[in-house]
């Protein structure tokens, strides 16, 4: 009888699928909401425009802060003043919605047509006097998230490198928020609890909720965070100096950190990312450990978390999850559900920054070994062609995987869960496991409440 040895490393190989993932223009659909003085301007042809009312149609009655200008074909041959139509429209936001910032996104025909928006900028701005910022989030980029990230990367050049000692209280929005409805000499008491050490930036654009829950856990501590990129209003972007400690919160931030790494001369800690009781311990440990301070209660509190996920750990515990890859937060999530009892044959994911997610990586490869399970392969650029003669190869549970594929999949018997929901949802920080599990859940508590209606044996009388 032969015995198959478990491999002992992570194994990555590299297909050559297309990227099934919506393009990164999408971004503006949280950035805007985000960032709450900005108006993102998204350059592109009329595709461009139903993509966006398509993708964020529902929120049209909210007034959103955004709009289209649209390339027409004598823009695409060149034979117009992109520079006067762009001064029109930027004089007209600045009317009617008078922004801090005006956000420029770039699109694939503004990058073909190589239109010079970084040159057009600069006069723009210092003509009608509002900062104008451009991000060339285009689909050109592999995942659509990684809009964020070029946009979080443009703004990262625009942070302030001094402040002057009266901005200090009013740039710090967390503090504002921290200390609201507080005394002076309760908050003066408060500043006393934390532990003298390098100002420290958290990079990556969460609900403000989750900001909050993340710099009261690092205050726990007693670590003070100096600011978040990006902020609330753009008017309060973070002081960044030379030596400044800056963490991601996200996976696919990987270009925003190499911006503040060459550009701004920051020290970027590589932590696993706050997603799930594990990893949201780990990436607290791992800025407690840089800044040379005992990590207290972590144990407890991780524990506790682990204790009240248990209703809906019972339902996934011995159960399969494949990713096919689509928005860079596969590594994490597998990661996470591998603790909660998982297999994971497979992570496809389409790109792969191995020195941002390092850490992430590490951790993934120790959580396979503690928990006895497999270590999962990571293919990058899936092909989905061969992904899903894997699947049924497999017999996996659950697939997680973008939409396009979800409802072929469900036609055929495969329990799936959309990729893009993840994105949307609060899932960073010790509270907000319960939400990730909540929808990975949610296919299979679906079916069990199915089988219960005796559903399950007229939808398999149907697919036969």
């Amino acid at each position: 009888m032969t015995v198959t040895q478990q491999p002992q490393a992570l194994t990555f190989e590299c297909e050559t699928g297309n990227y099934h993932t919506f393009c990164p223009i999408s971004c503006v659909a949280w950035l805007y909401q985000k960032i709450e003085d900005s108006f993102f301007l998204v350059i592109g042809t009329k595709t461009c425009g139903y993509f966006l009312q398509n993708a964020m149609g529902v929120m049209i009655f909210a007034e959103p802060r955004y709009a289209m200008a649209e390339l027409e074909e004598g823009d695409i041959s060149a034979q117009l003043n992109d520079y006067e139509e762009l001064k029109r429209l930027c004089l007209q936001i600045k009317r009617d919605r008078n922004p801090s910032v005006i956000v420029f996104i770039g699109t694939c025909t503004t990058e073909i047509i190589k239109m010079d928006l970084e040159g057009l900028a600069p006069k723009l701005e210092a003509e009608i006097g509002v900062p104008i910022v451009t991000a060339r989030a285009n689909g050109l980029d592999y995942a659509f998230t990684q809009g964020e990230d070029t946009v979080l990367a443009a703004m990262a050049a625009r942070c302030p490198s001094k402040e002057k000692e009266a901005e200090k209280e009013e740039r710090n929005a967390i503090q504002k928020l921290l200390n609201f409805g507080k005394k002076k000499e309760e908050v003066i008491a408060e500043e006393s609890e934390y532990v003298k050490h390098p100002p420290l930036v958290l990079f990556g654009s969460l609900p403000d909720p989750v900001v909050t829950q993340l710099t009261l856990e690092l205050k726990k501590q007693g670590i003070k965070v100096s600011g978040w990129l990006p902020s609330k209003r753009y008017t309060e972007l973070p002081v960044l100096e030379e030596g400044y400690y800056v963490a991601g919160v996200n996976p696919f931030l990987s270009r925003t950190a190499t911006t503040l790494m060459r550009r701004r001369k920051c020290k970027l800690i590589g932590a696993p990312f706050p997603i799930g009781p594990d990893g949201t311990r780990a990436w607290i440990e791992k800025i407690c450990s840089v800044f040379g301070i005992e990590p207290k209660g972590l144990d407890e509190r991780e524990k506790q978390i682990w204790e009240s996920l248990e209703d809906y750990i019972s339902l996934i515990r011995g159960k399969s999850v494949f990713f096919m890859g689509d928005n860079l937060l596969e590594i994490s999530l597998a990661r996470f559900l591998i603790r909660c009892g998982m297999t994971c044959p497979e992570i496809g994911i389409p790109y792969m920054d191995k020195r941002y997610q390092a850490a992430e990586l590490e951790l993934l490869e120790k959580t396979c070994q503690e928990m006895g399970v497999p270590l999962p392969k990571i293919v990058e650029k899936p092909d989905n062609y061969n992904q899903i003669q894997r699947i049924y190869e497999q017999k996996v549970d659950l697939v997680i995987t973008g939409m396009a594929h979800a409802n072929p999949l469900e036609a055929r018997g495969i329990n799936t869960k959309w990729s893009v929901e993840f994105t949307f949802a609060q899932i960073h920080g010790f509270t907000n496991a319960r939400d990730v599990l909540e929808l990975v859940t949610r296919p299979l508590r679906r079916n069990n409440s199915l089988k219960d209606l005796g559903w399950d044996k007229l939808v398999r009388e149907a697919i036969g």
